[in-house]
């Protein structure tokens, strides 16, 4: 069994509706008599936290399948592969959905509360953003090193006749 890569479209796609959906939120809120919430410091610090575990298991991966080509047993290769599909679908949705609520405030930077909420969300958005890089790369580094050719027929000798 094969895993492919993760699709650069669905990434793209995950990204635009956590945009709409981030952009959405805050006029929603407002409309059924509801105060937006401020944005504390905690996610993007957990988000950064998360980028930077994740970049730590694709280096510590990525050097020990094609730097010491050293063996990978099967259940840590499925579990790290999870790890990083599933770490770039999140990043991509959370990346979009901050972008987006800080997209909402960007006309109202001029008072404080409203400069807040863009730049925590700006905030949590890079740090998403991280974490979805640090999830491909992990992806990438899952690789085998065979699997980087790019015409697997080239290395088979011709059929005998």
């Amino acid at each position: 069994m094969t895993a492919r890569p993760t699709p650069v479209l669905l990434l793209a796609a995950l990204i635009g509706v956590g945009l709409v959906g981030g952009r959405l939120t805050p006029p929603l809120i407002v409309r059924f008599d509801g105060t937006v919430p401020r944005l504390g410091w905690a996610a993007p610090i957990m988000l950064l936290a998360a980028a930077v575990v994740v970049g730590m298991f694709a280096w510590k991966t990525w050097q020990s399948l094609h730097k010491k080509h050293e063996r990978m047993t099967a259940d840590y290769g499925i579990k790290m592969l999870s790890l990083a599909k599933s770490c770039a679908i999140v990043g991509a949705i959370v990346a979009g959905f901050y972008g987006g609520f800080a997209f909402a405030y960007l006309d109202a930077l001029d008072s404080t509360l409203g400069h807040e909420r863009f730049v925590r969300g700006l905030v949590a958005a890079v740090a998403s953003l991280l974490l979805l890089i640090a999830a491909l790369l992990l992806e990438r580094a899952c690789r085998l090193p065979e699997d980087d050719d790019p015409d697997p027929d080239a290395s088979r000798p011709a059929p005998q006749r």
